[in-house]
């Protein structure tokens, strides 16, 4: 799976109103507004740090963590 495949995906399961895609606050995130990370960007930052993760394998069970109930 590429980057941009990730990406994609990603985008797709924040713009999903069945599934529960919160930001986060870092102070380290100046060049967001009020320091929120974007869902995608906190999840494309996790499989940039940890390149032994399947990203196919991590976005299936994200899906299956953030849908709602």
């Amino acid at each position: 799976m590429t980057p941009d495949e990730v990406k994609t995906k990603l985008i797709a399961m924040q713009d999903d109103p069945t599934m529960v895609t919160k930001s986060m606050y870092s102070p380290n995130a100046t060049e967001y507004p009020d320091g929120q990370f974007p869902f995608v960007e906190i999840h494309l930052a996790y499989l940039r740090k940890n390149k032994l993760v399947n990203p196919a394998q991590y976005i299936s069970n994200l899906a299956i963590m953030i849908t709602k109930r």
